[in-house]
């Protein structure tokens, strides 16, 4: 199976951008490494078998691409995070603070949280994509979630916002 390099742009391209910014936290960056892996799509002629198969493909080429640009340019400057975020339409204002948190957490919990969350791939699905064991990315999720709920418990304001991580996932 090979979809047309339009539908595949169509299809998948705010899911690659979300994994790619997810992993390198800077939006152009982001970018860059989507259009990577579209080019690297568009080169290799590959089959596949059906469509997860291709979107677990290309997620995991813009992941990897987004992780080599965040390090090759590590030093260069960075679009601040609340700029970024102001740029975005959430529906409630949690799912706004939980992006924020989410977006603060190290990079290899971030990333779990992202692809498990929001692209919806199993701990194993994970793991193929970051090349970690089944165990890492378990591991990482739940040491993701525990610094969500203790950053959410911490701000605190007299309601209970542990709710938040599950409704907005």
């Amino acid at each position: 199976m090979r979809l047309s390099l339009e539908d595949v742009v169509r299809k998948y391209r705010n899911s690659l951008y979300a994994a790619a910014l997810s992993a390198s936290q800077i939006p152009a960056d982001a970018e860059d490494a989507v259009q990577e892996a579209l080019i690297k799509y568009y080169t290799d002629n590959r089959e596949f078998e059906d469509e997860s198969q291709l979107k677990y493909w290309l997620i995991r080429i813009t992941v990897n691409k987004a992780h080599d640009l965040r390090r090759r340019f590590r030093s260069k400057g960075e679009v601040s995070w609340e700029d970024y975020i102001q740029s975005v339409d959430f529906e409630t204002p949690e799912q706004r603070s939980l992006v924020q948190e989410v977006l603060q957490l190290p990079e290899k919990y971030r990333t779990v949280i992202h692809l498990y969350y929001y692209e919806r791939y199993t701990a194993a699905e994970i793991a193929k994509i970051l090349d970690i064991t089944d165990s890492s990315v378990r591991t990482r999720l739940a040491r993701g979630r525990r610094m969500l709920r203790n950053v959410l418990d911490e701000e605190e304001t007299g309601h209970d916002k542990s709710g938040i991580i599950q409704s907005c996932f």
